[in-house]
């Protein structure tokens, strides 16, 4: 691994949330400002093809990404700000279960993805 690779995982390794090609780029040129944002584009797709990282798309334009090997977690995306709201929910994890083998299959993995806005208080 180069040693420009090697910033990039370490900048996607301390992240929070879920940052895109241009955040990471930013993080990864204040540690060494000779990377480049097509380093960093290839960096990502490279550690998403080997199954390092996950890609997540929201539908607002950016390829997001987090850890592949991290905890089962849903997203709740606001539209309006573009937060990502991470949550486990017990009865939901068991309700997809529960579909999954009604319509005779036994699941193995899944993602998702909720879309909303925030409830203002009167709601």
């Amino acid at each position: 691994m180069t040693g420009q690779r090697r910033i990039i995982a370490q900048v996607l390794e301390t992240a929070k949330g879920h940052p895109d090609a241009e955040e990471i780029y930013t993080e990864a040129t204040a540690i060494d400002s000779a990377i480049s944002l097509a380093t960093v584009y290839r960096t990502v797709k490279l550690f998403f093809e080997l199954g390092i990282l996950e890609r997540l798309e929201f539908g607002d334009g950016r390829a997001r990404y987090e850890d592949a090997e991290r905890d089962h977690h849903d997203h709740l995306f606001d539209i309006e700000t573009g937060a990502v709201i991470e949550f486990v929910d017990p009865e939901l994890e068991v309700l997809q279960e529960k579909i999954a083998h009604r319509l005779g299959y036994r699941l193995m993995a899944h993602k998702m993805e909720l879309f909303g806005v925030k409830l203002d208080k009167e709601d």
